[in-house]
């Protein structure tokens, strides 16, 4: 107990640590603006198209609001790591902004339902640009790895604030007014989420690495990333499972409220309100995973409660079970977000982190837009109560059949603290972040070589810079032996930096372990900051000045 304690305390302390650091507090606050008027629209945009035509339109909708949004995902999260994250962001608001106004004219003026259903569309596609640059942006803005976990809680947490009080301020709404009052609502949290973004500006952002490459060619970058590393396919692949399952819930809920509960369009909104008050609960839990090594196991527990819960609906309907089954699931879903987008951070390459959380993104909405088509299906085949059953059972399911691949991925993420004291001591890599600095650890490469064994030939292209953690190597020019390199030494970062063939020979004098890092890791790693890239040149200089490597 004391211990649980202690941990709460440190997480505490973490997290209000995010909220003194001032770039992280007004993220989170545009954060705040932006969740709970995106979930008060959705009550809005569920109710009007249910009205319009049932459980098909209602599906329907979904598949209209995510569809289009899984398909420019990738396109639109490029722009995370082509520009500044932070104008991006403000511009998606605007845009957002404007659109739900013109939606709230629409109802108001009884245009056709088509023309809500493609501004809903358009809402939906702008937004994918928001959220892969917001979770590119934290490890940028955090200042220890304690505290990009508990920005990630503190994201979440707020994200449980949207689904607490988004739905209920839809539903509230809802009971007295109309839905064009919704959406107008909406747009005005969108400009208070533009308004924290725009004191941001000013905010000196590392430079991103200018590129003319395709925007198909830059798109395609977080999918070689995903396809390259299994650990993150396998984040990923459930992440998509739940939000497949999450698609078919927002249909269920609406059908569960109007139809299975009687409980009236508001009971829509007081459903989703109880997925967003256990969020709130599960962000206490989540507390607890700041500072935590090993989140694999976690993640997946928390998968198969993002959906298992509405399997206690069916077999006795009330409102009191669904509202606590709904509950459960939001406890799970901020759990499961932020141990999997931790993974996701501590793991991507950070130059195409952006485009890894659009690929993310991407397989949200279609999974999403997927569930919400299908489980009207569902419904019309087998009733909702068997609808709930089959729902519910499949995330528990995946859960079961990837402990094994889970219980890998954590004993993968060993504790690093060797790699990163090398890292540290190294003053190239000294200026960056240690959330950068735990993602280049994760890369390292280790290397080993017998006495005699040559690691780098003079005149060779580049391909790896190299760090020396036990053993002593021998740098040679020409033949001739200029100096002796041990524990802590480092070499390479010319040729890579330069773009020059190796200016000399390095040689293991004793059996040597070195850690290596590819060419691209580094380069991005150390042009991507303006400090780190001033201390490599410093180190080039002194090393052109006496012994060239």
């Amino acid at each position: 107990m004391k211990a649980l304690r202690e941990q709460l305390h440190e997480s505490s302390r973490a997290l209000r640590e995010v909220y003194q650091n001032r770039g992280l507090r007004r993220l989170q606050l545009a954060w705040a603006g932006s969740i709970i008027g995106t979930w008060a629209y959705s009550v809005a945009i569920v109710v009007y198209a249910y009205h319009q035509g049932g459980a098909s339109a209602v599906g329907l909708v979904g598949l209209i609001r995510w569809l289009p949004a899984a398909f420019v995902s990738p396109f639109t999260a490029v722009l995370g790591d082509r520009y500044p994250r932070v104008p991006v962001m403000l511009g998606a608001d605007l845009v957002r902004a404007a659109a739900l106004a013109a939606m709230a004219v629409c109802v108001l003026g009884d245009a056709p339902a088509g023309i809500v259903y493609v501004l809903a569309a358009g809402v939906g596609v702008v937004s994918t640009a928001f959220q892969p640059a917001q979770a590119a942006l934290l490890p940028a803005l955090a200042r220890t790895p304690e505290e990009l976990t508990a920005a990630n809680v503190s994201s979440s947490t707020l994200e449980s604030l949207g689904f607490c009080a988004g739905p209920a301020i839809g539903g509230v709404l809802l009971a007295f007014s109309s839905t064009w009052v919704v959406f107008m609502v909406t747009a005005a949290t969108f400009l208070w989420s533009a308004l924290q973004l725009s004191s941001l500006l000013s905010w000196d952002e590392p430079p991103l690495k200018e590129t003319h490459r395709p925007l198909v060619h830059e798109m395609a970058e977080g999918f070689r990333a995903i396809k390259a590393d299994h650990r993150l396919q396998l984040v990923i692949g459930l992440f998509s499972a739940q939000s497949l399952v999450n698609g078919a819930i927002n249909v269920l809920i609406a059908v569960c409220a109007l139809q299975l509960l009687d409980m009236g369009s508001s009971g829509v909104g007081y459903l989703n309100s109880a997925v967003g008050i256990g969020g709130l609960m599960g962000a206490v839990f989540s507390l607890m995973l700041v500072g935590r090594r090993r989140l694999a196991g976690t993640f997946g527990l928390a998968v198969a409660g993002a959906g298992g819960p509405v399997l206690f609906i069916a077999p006795h309907p009330t409102v009191g079970i669904a509202l606590a089954a709904f509950a459960l699931i939001g406890v799970a879903n901020i759990v499961e977000d932020v141990a999997g987008f931790t993974l996701l951070q501590r793991t991507a390459p950070p130059e195409v982190l952006a485009r890894v959380f659009g690929v993310l993104h991407s397989t949200f909405y279609f999974m999403t837009a997927m569930g919400a088509i299908l489980a009207p299906r569902l419904i019309d085949l087998i009733g909702v109560r068997w609808a709930l059953v089959s729902v519910g059972a499949l995330l528990p399911i995946l859960s079961v059949a990837t402990r094994l691949p889970l219980v890998r991925l954590d004993n993968s993420a060993v504790d690093r603290a060797r790699e990163l004291e090398l890292l540290q001591a190294i003053p190239i890599f000294a200026p960056l972040s240690p959330p950068v600095l735990e993602g280049l650890a994760s890369r390292l490469v280790p290397v080993h070589a017998a006495v005699g064994e040559t690691i780098v030939k003079q005149g060779e292209t580049g391909d790896r810079f190299y760090m020396v953690v036990s053993g002593e190597v021998e740098v040679s020019i020409d033949g001739q032996v200029q100096a002796a390199q041990g524990p802590g030494d480092h070499f390479g970062e010319i040729a890579l930096l330069r773009d020059v063939p190796r200016t000399a020979t390095i040689t293991a004098k004793t059996e040597v372990d070195l850690f290596a890092l590819e060419r691209d890791e580094f380069i991005a790693a150390v042009t991507g900051h303006s400090d780190s890239a001033e201390a490599a040149e410093a180190v080039i200089g002194a090393r052109l000045g006496v012994s060239p490597v």
